[in-house]
């Protein structure tokens, strides 16, 4: 639909998102850009996305927290894989010290995002909580940090004769406020992060606790405190400490990551000495923690202080190797043969992905496919115009790339403030492959790659995976670099300005 006669509100800047990256972005825009006007619109009813979404037990980062942690508010915590409250205390801290919380509205859902060329400016549809009639405003630009998977639909397999078993099943991002599991039987399908935070933490007053997975995980102990960072804030002022420690742990996860890709065997043995030394004499760790796959080609799952393996070393819990036949009344029947009879079953199973929150998305009435577009620098789409998305790493710290892209949009925004340009876009190149957008082998991913944007055979449409290049070329490189063109306010739709290689 055309931009409504009656949409009477406009913002330089629209934010979809009120969660880490959310706040995060609106923070930047707020620093670096003072003239821009900026909201934020929420569907839900809370600050921290992710963080106030999930409550299931021992719910924690999987990336340590000088690098999960923003770059401009330093990560003070004793932790380096904190737990969901203090990272949502955090959240909600930034946002409060620096009004984001007064620029949100929550309730408030997009459904529809249309560009108009003409009018050279957003119109965007949303419901809010108290009635389903579409109202809309229009922006600028659309800045969407909604993540890339579905908040109120986790994803659980068609598990055969789920409605014969007569105990409780719960997924965790759908976690009972009241559940007491307290000498309970539990068994916690999946093998990622979410089931090696839950088993430990459920087995401290569970009866047993069963990880059941199909095919193993590489999981990897991380100290629950980092040394050095405790003494560089001990010995230095605050944001230097933060800044030397953050660094330290980037390069040592681009270090872990490259050779895990060139080195795979020799990573795989490291790991496995690791386990070794951390499980009972004689355990089946080649049947239990040796993956099909080589390190990294899917996230590797940390655990602080080897938690895990301490609450299997004590017998809290166990680990099982398996495939599901069906569900029974008392549990679950494996293909072997076996039955894991069970009070609780969480189906730690993965999630649904869908890109800007399930909105649409419309360039010029023309609906756009997100599967027939390119990725520019991981943050745009091709021929889609004022926008940015934040998409983090996989194989380090979202907030990472979300810090980065912010800063991106901001440079952008200043930019063409500056040159007399009211639109952006990156132009799609036809001589450029298209590959999958995540080269990565979750299942979560594999099971809606169709449905992302694709990337490109080359920079600037590869979606890169080191921080260290990242930054170069976001922070420091050239915004007219030959695929990004611009336009001045009322110029031809045909007439762009393309400087630069």
């Amino acid at each position: 639909m055309p931009p409504s006669s009656a949409t009477s509100e406009h913002v330089d800047v629209l934010i979809i998102g009120a969660g880490l990256s959310g706040i995060g972005a609106a923070h930047h825009l707020l620093e670096r850009c003072p003239n821009r006007s900026v909201l934020l619109l929420e569907a839900r009813d809370a600050i921290g996305g992710t963080w106030d979404l999930f409550r299931y037990p021992g719910i924690r980062s999987d990336s340590d927290m000088y690098t999960f942690g923003y770059r401009f508010r330093p990560w003070t915590g004793d932790k380096t894989l904190a737990d969901g409250p203090a990272i949502l205390q955090y959240i909600r801290a930034t946002a409060k010290e620096a009004g984001i919380d007064r620029l949100i509205r929550f309730g408030h859902r997009v459904v529809r995002a249309e560009w108009s060329s003409e009018a050279e400016r957003w119109t965007v549809s949303f419901q809010t909580r108290d009635s389903d009639a579409l109202q809309r405003i229009t922006a600028g630009f659309v800045y969407n940090c909604s993540g890339y998977y579905r908040f109120d639909e986790g994803y659980t397999p068609d598990f055969p004769h789920i409605d014969d078993y007569a105990g409780t099943v719960i997924h965790p991002q759908h976690w009972p406020e009241d559940l007491d599991y307290t000498g309970k039987k539990v068994v916690v399908i999946g093998s990622g992060a979410t089931a090696v935070t839950l088993v430990p933490a459920m087995a401290e007053t569970a009866g047993h606790v069963v990880m059941l997975q199909r095919s193993p995980t590489y999981v990897a102990t991380l100290p629950a405190t980092d040394a050095i960072a405790i003494a560089l804030r001990r010995w230095l002022p605050e944001g230097l400490a933060y800044r030397l420690t953050r660094w330290k742990n980037v390069l040592r996860s681009i270090y872990i990551y490259e050779m895990s890709q060139r080195y795979p065997e020799k990573v795989k043995d490291y790991l496995r000495g690791e386990l070794v030394a951390q499980l009972p004499d004689g355990y089946p760790v080649d049947v239990h923690f040796k993956p099909r796959y080589d390190p990294w080609d899917q996230r590797l799952c940390a655990v602080p202080d080897g938690d895990l393996f301490a609450a299997i070393c004590e017998g809290r819990a166990s680990v099982v190797t398996d495939t599901i036949a069906r569900f029974t009344e008392e549990g679950i029947l494996l293909d072997s043969g076996e039955e894991l009879e069970a009070d609780i079953i969480v189906t730690a199973t993965g999630f649904t992905l869908q890109m800007l929150g399930g909105a649409e998305l419309v360039v010029d009435g023309e609906p756009v496919v997100f599967s027939e577009h390119m990725t520019y620098k991981g943050m745009m789409l091709s021929d889609v115009p004022n926008s940015a998305f934040t998409v983090g790493y996989t194989n380090s710290s979202w907030t990472l790339k979300a810090d980065l892209v912010s800063e991106y949009v901001c440079r952008l925004l200043n930019y063409m403030e500056a040159e007399g340009y009211s639109v952006q876009v990156p132009q799609g190149d036809p001589t450029v492959t298209g590959r999958p957008l995540l080269d990565f082998g979750a299942g979560y991913v594999q099971r809606s790659i169709q449905q992302l944007p694709m990337q490109g055979d080359r920079w600037p449409w590869k979606l890169r995976m080191n921080y260290a290049a990242d930054v170069l070329s976001l922070r420091h490189g050239p915004l007219e670099d030959g695929t990004m063109v611009f336009r001045c306010p009322g110029a031809s739709t045909t007439s762009w300005s393309r400087r630069g290689s």
